[in-house]
Order: C-alpha cells, then structure tokens, then sequence
C-alpha cells in the first residue's frame, strides 16, 4: 500500500467510537490539522453521509468544500449493497468477485447502472445546483465519506480527482476495514483514518452510537446553511 496511513490505534477493532457524524468529522479534523488554511487544499465529501463530516472537517481546518457525486451501484432488490460504483462520466468500477458471484444477467447490470447514471444526475441538480466539477488543478484533495465499506465508491471518487488535475489526493474517513485500504491505498498519497477495522465482518454503521441515513432534504439544509449552492 504505497499510501501512508494514519489511523488511531486506541480506536482500533472498537464499535460505537464516534457519536455521529459530526463528532466523526471533528475528529478527523484532529488529525489532519497539518492541513489547515493551505490555500491550495480543499475537502470533497460524498453524499449523503459524507457532507456533514466533510462541513465539520471544512469549517475546522478553515478549509473549502465542495461536493463529488459518485454512487454505488446497487445490487437488484438490495438498496444497502453494491456490486461497484459510478463516477458523474459514467465510468464504472465493478467488484468483478462479487459480481461474478451474484449470477446477474447482462440486461440486469445494465439496468442497475442505467439507474445510477440518473440518480448522478439528479444528485448533481439537487445538492450541486447543476455546476460543473470543480477545477482541481494544482489542489490537494481530500476526499470525505461517513466510512469505507468495500471502497469501491471513493475509487470513483479518486478517480475523478485524477481527472479533474488534483495534484495531491488523501483520504480521510472515519472508518474503514483494512481490506479496503489496501485497494484504495495505491491510488493516493495519505489515507486518515480513525476506526481500522482489522478483522471480522464491517458495517460502516458499526463506528457510530447513533446512526441512520439522510434524507435528501436533510443533505440539501445542511450545504445551505453553508452558503453552498443547491436546488429546491
């Protein structure tokens, strides 16, 4: 793993660190206080669960934040899981293990990425008002999620990173297992990551006292009150 990690080794392998998200991005903030005021770095947050760590972490590095709209792609009549993830360009990156062992149809994959690539679309009107990607050149990136599960979605959101001209790419999430770390880690400088899972099965819902998903509503009040611009 050519990325440097940094984690909390008291939280290693424990459950319920974080009281939510919040709290999680307050702590993440902790450790990446190297970063703080670089004119040159700016935080990327996933959404949903991704923007109020990344507003936390925003607000105390002094940092900007914008969004980057990737999206797991769903198995068939399973909204919590995913065989890969999608960037805004429609670049796939598919756990190709898991999918072989799902035994989709052709025409199934293809329906479930046709129904990512709307919902990207709808999720850039919604929460980015429609913008362009932000122009990365010469920035350090950090990019932001509530936790990792396969690492298939922030891949995309590394990806377009790439794309867009970062010269420098962390991840800061806080939780992960250490499986996809290693899949992530070849593809950035820094990984920060708080809760290392090291064993057993992982639930990103595992790290926090209180969990539950955001409704879209809830995603679009909170990057108001931040000044960023959304649609209604």
């Amino acid at each position: 793993m050519p990325g440097t990690l940094t984690d909390a080794p008291r939280l290693r392998n424990k459950h319920h660190v974080f009281t939510g998200r919040k709290d999680a991005g307050r702590y993440l903030a902790a450790m990446l206080s190297k970063y703080a005021h670089r004119s040159e770095t700016m935080i990327l947050a996933i959404p949903s669960g991704g923007v109020p760590v990344g507003l936390e972490m925003s607000g105390k590095l002094d940092l900007p934040m914008d969004l980057v709209i990737t999206r797991k792609i769903q198995i068939p009549g399973n909204t919590e899981a995913g065989f890969g993830a999608m960037t805004m360009n429609g670049k796939a990156f598919i756990n190709r293990e898991l999918l072989d062992s799902l035994h989709l149809s052709e025409a199934q994959v293809n329906m479930q990425m046709e129904k990512v690539r709307g919902e990207l679309q709808r999720r850039n009107v919604r929460f980015r008002n429609n913008r362009p990607p932000p122009d990365l050149k010469e920035k350090v990136v950090i990019l932001t999620d509530d936790g990792i599960a396969s690492g298939f979605t922030m891949l995309a959101a590394i990806d377009m990173a790439v794309d867009h001209g970062a010269k420098r790419i962390v991840v800061a999430v806080p939780t992960a297992p250490i499986s996809s770390i290693f899949r992530i880690g070849g593809r950035v400088e820094e990984i920060f990551c708080a809760n290392v899972q090291d064993y057993g099965a992982f639930a990103v819902a595992d790290a926090y006292k209180r969990w539950r998903d955001l409704e879209p509503e809830e995603v679009v009040e909170m990057l108001q009150l931040c000044g960023l611009p959304t649609t209604e």
